[in-house]
């Protein structure tokens, strides 16, 4: 059942034009030399979860009950939050994306958002969403400086939504996605995990929100992050590969077209005439790695150099103890210089570490938003 604002003729032309230019830069205070890699790689992009907790129950990210998040006082304050990005900025971080956990949950997600648009240095300000309370705040956020907005949405179908989410909904995060478009703000996209047998046959109808809005529809190969859930048997794993062959087979007869993205963005079309475009993430065949530009901070305040790390660095105990800023971009420093290759070095010297066999390296996680998305 695709919702009536699927099918609706709205002209975003007019909301997309006058705000598709790129924020004003302001430079970064006391500017230090860029966080690099042994590898040769440059960070410039950081994503920090504000918050654990979740308004949803998404199978492949976390159990029904039972999951243990940290007490408030364990999570980054507001000020350690804005240091950390200040810290980076320094470093020539330049975009920063909150997530969660849903980061809406939090109730000053505002207040943070419009303090690191001021940020010196940051050029942007991103946000990942499941759509449910974002009607709420999304003119205050698009006032504070809000530059970006991923809408996350795994269905079309009421149904399936409940099925996957465990909650009700689908009405909610559509309207966020056409209120997103008609704020103005200048990337607005929709992430969707692709399971076999569940979803894949939405794949078309996903695509066709492209058609009459300039979203970019972004398809995510299913990760080992669900804790012993559904990731477990394999059966729903659809491959970048295979998804990009029936978009592409789809679409041979309109002309479909490469065209840019973003980094993660291996494989991105537009189909002539549409108004978005549609991308297919590889992040568990993780051919992307070696364009990672990603920092990671989870809501405890660890940084991750990888998102298939085990590794933490204790950020937020090491603020607590009073460190200096120099002290902070030495743990950023170390945390990078020590970064592997790619994911799969990664999970390889977790699973070493833990003493597991690597198959299972997910079973130390409870949960996705404890990763930080």
């Amino acid at each position: 059942m695709l919702n009536n604002s699927l099918n609706q003729k709205k002209s975003y032309g007019a909301f997309a034009s006058e705000s598709k230019s790129a924020p004003q830069e302001n430079l970064p205070l006391n500017p230090l030399p860029p966080l690099q890699d042994r590898h040769g790689r440059t960070f410039d992009y950081v994503r920090i979860a504000v918050i654990e907790q979740c308004n949803l129950r998404c199978t492949y990210c976390m159990p029904e009950e039972g999951v243990k998040f940290k007490e408030k006082d364990m999570v980054l304050r507001t000020d350690e939050i804005l240091r950390v990005v200040e810290v980076l900025a320094r470093m020539g971080v330049r975009k920063v994306r909150y997530t969660g956990g849903e980061p809406t949950v939090r109730p000053d997600i505002v207040d943070i958002v419009a303090r690191t648009a001021k940020t010196p240095g940051v050029k942007a300000v991103h946000l990942t969403t499941n759509g449910l309370l974002f009607p709420k705040y999304a003119r205050d956020l698009r006032e504070a400086g809000l530059f970006g907005v991923n809408i996350s949405l795994d269905s079309l179908q009421a149904d399936k939504f409940e099925s996957i989410t465990r909650r009700s909904g689908l009405e909610k995060v559509l309207e966020s996605i056409d209120l997103a478009v008609e704020l103005g703000f200048p990337r607005v996209k929709v992430n969707v995990v692709l399971m076999r047998g569940f979803n894949e046959d939405e794949l078309i109808p996903f695509c066709e929100l492209t058609k009459d809005r300039p979203i970019t529809v972004r398809f995510i190969e299913f990760m080992p992050f669900d804790a012993h859930q559904i990731w477990e048997s394999g059966e729903h794993f659809a491959s970048a590969a295979d998804l990009c062959g029936q978009i592409e087979s789809f679409y041979q007869g309109h002309g479909l077209q490469p065209t840019s993205g973003t980094r993660t963005e291996h494989h991105i079309y537009q189909v002539p005439g549409y108004a978005g475009k549609v991308a297919v993430i590889p992040a568990f065949t993780r051919s992307l790695c070696g364009n990672c530009s990603r920092i990671r901070v989870t809501a405890d305040g660890s940084i991750m150099n990888c998102l298939y790390s085990e590794e933490p660095y204790l950020l937020k105990d090491l603020i607590r103890n009073g460190a200096s800023d120099d002290d902070v971009v030495a743990l950023f420093r170390k945390a990078f210089d020590e970064k592997h290759k790619d994911g799969f070095e990664a999970k390889k010297a977790a699973s070493v570490a833990a003493k597991i066999n690597v198959s299972d390296i997910s079973r130390s996680r409870a949960s996705m938003t404890q990763i930080g998305g």
